[in-house]
């Protein structure tokens, strides 16, 4: 099972408050420790939304929304790709991380689709197109 891992922003992550050395420190750590489990597929962290685009879509039109965003607790400041056998090892994992922020912080898990996901509106030939767009892309 593929999980996405979001450390939600902060007001201190949103005005580019850098975190201290040993935070780095303990996070290059538990990344280390992710890996060698074989767990971590991707992880970074991103720059605070101020920094940011939205596209915001309508049918035909498109308007585009500069950054910064409203609502902190609902921005994303890094993220992980994990690969888990389920949903309870994902959890374990970001119990063990270190608190992503200095003061109180938040991380979100959400697994992904997978192609049984979307049944018979998965046809097999587009099954083969998302299947070789994935091995195109998995090795960048």
């Amino acid at each position: 099972m593929r999980v996405m891992v979001f450390v939600k922003a902060t007001k201190d992550s949103e005005q580019g408050i850098m975190p201290p050395t040993e935070l780095f420190e303990a996070m290059g750590k538990y990344n280390e420790e992710l890996a060698k489990a074989g767990i971590m597929l991707a992880g970074e962290g991103l720059k605070p939304s101020k920094e940011g685009k939205r596209v915001a879509f309508d049918g035909p039109k498109r308007a585009v929304i500069d950054g910064p965003f409203a609502e902190t607790r609902e921005l994303v400041a890094g993220f992980w790709l994990w690969e888990v056998k389920d949903m309870a090892e994902a959890v374990e994992w970001v119990k063990r991380c270190p608190n992503p922020m200095p003061g109180p912080s938040e991380i979100e898990i959400r697994p992904l689709f997978e192609a049984a996901d979307f049944g018979d509106a998965l046809t097999p030939e587009l099954a083969e197109q998302e299947e070789r767009l994935r091995e195109r892309t998995a090795g960048k």
